[in-house]
């Protein structure tokens, strides 16, 4: 079996969301996933060749005055072009923590990923409201599933 490189652009700015970023590297380091390499990223540390390099891409972004945070945003600023047309079907997992509704980071987000001719694996993950111990459960089986369908080649 090959390994597959898993892509983790994770802004986790405050204790809640890197308690979110962790449980996800925790349940990926798991050794079902020994075939996964994982790459852990910053969205301002990560440019598009991390992209390109990626079998598969797990997001974890805030929702920051009702859109997307800005470094997230900022991620996809610089490296839209670069990636235009050049991984046609990266499978997608996406986790919003969404203080207000996520509806414009969502949508964002869907536009990014259509236009990329990404494919997520499921509804994007909306981690909605005040902080709530299952957005932790949440994320683990968002993190799972991808890893699981690249390990299975479904993805």
């Amino acid at each position: 079996m090959s390994t597959k490189h898993l892509l983790f652009l994770a802004h986790a700015p405050s204790p809640n969301t890197r308690r979110l970023r962790d449980a996800a590297v925790d349940a990926l380091g798991d050794p079902m996933f020994s075939d996964l390499r994982l790459s852990v990223l910053a969205p301002q540390d990560a440019t598009a060749t991390d992209a390109l390099a990626a079998d598969g891409l797990l997001l974890l972004t805030t929702e920051n005055i009702g859109y997307m945070a800005g470094l997230t945003k900022d991620f996809f600023d610089r490296s839209y072009d670069d990636l235009l047309g050049q991984k046609p079907g990266l499978p997608v997992a996406t986790l919003i923590r969404a203080g207000l509704d996520g509806t414009a980071t969502k949508r964002g987000l869907e536009a990014i990923y259509s236009a990329q001719g990404w494919r997520p694996i499921s509804a994007l993950t909306l981690l909605h409201g005040t902080w709530d111990e299952g957005f932790v459960s949440q994320t683990v089986e968002t993190a799972q599933t991808l890893a699981a369908g690249l390990d299975a080649g479904i993805f």
